[in-house]
This record gives C-alpha cells, sequence and structure tokens, in this order.
C-alpha cells in the first residue's frame, strides 16, 4: 500500500493528498512531523533517487536553515544524513510517498512524475 507522509500545512501535499482522491488510489496518509519516515523507507528512497541525499531534504525548510545542512550535508555519511531525517520529519521533502513493493518511489509532488509512476 502506498504511504503518503504529508504536513498538514502544507499546500503541495494537499494537492498531491487531491490528485490521488480524484484518481481513486488508495494510500495511507500519515503525519509527517509527528511520524517521519522509517529508517527502511529512508534507505530505500535514497537507493531509488541514486543516492543522492539532497532528494531526500526539505531543503526549504527552516530546521534544514537553523541546522546548517547545507553546509554539513555533503560530509555527512549517508547513515547519519538518514539518521538526522527519521528522527525530525521537519527536514524529509514532503509529501514523501512510498510502495517498495509497488516500486512508487516520490518526494515532492509533480503531476506528471506522479502519474507515471502510479499509472
Amino acid at each position: 500500500m502506498l504511504k503518503v507522509y504529508t504536513y498538514q500545512g502544507c499546500s503541495t501535499c494537499r494537492n498531491a493528498v487531491k490528485w490521488l482522491w480524484a484518481r481513486g488510489i488508495d494510500f495511507t496518509e500519515l503525519p509527517i512531523r509527528e511520524t517521519p519516515p522509517a529508517l527502511p523507507e529512508l534507505k530505500a528512497m535514497l537507493a531509488a533517487k541514486q543516492g543522492v541525499l539532497r532528494e531526500l531534504c526539505n531543503t526549504s525548510g527552516t530546521d534544514y536553515r537553523a541546522l546548517g545542512l547545507k553546509d554539513k550535508l555533503p560530509s555527512l555519511t549517508p547513515d547519519a544524513a538518514l539518521a538526522l531525517l527519521a528522527e525530525n520529519g521537519n527536514l524529509v521533502k514532503r509529501p514523501f510517498s512510498i510502495d517498495p513493493t509497488g516500486g512508487v518511489f516520490l518526494t515532492g509532488f509533480k503531476e506528471t512524475e506522479w502519474a507515471a509512476a502510479l499509472a
């Protein structure tokens, strides 16, 4: 089953959820701040994004900036970076949508990408 991690105050997340409903796609919605993606999900997403950690990060978020991750991220090991993301859902790019069994690994919401992945 598709898991979609969202933040209630995020218009992009709301648009993604509306898009899924409009197409009758079953999914489970989880609050990203209270329930960040688990380490195995983050590892699977990282692999799907060819190891590019930045693809998993909410680079426009205040927590990302406050922690100085723009400068620190390149020197962090993948395990250290993923541990940060697993602890703080504010650091994770949203919506974060994953269904490893169905081969769905999406961060952010771009309708064309979602349509291709969920067709």
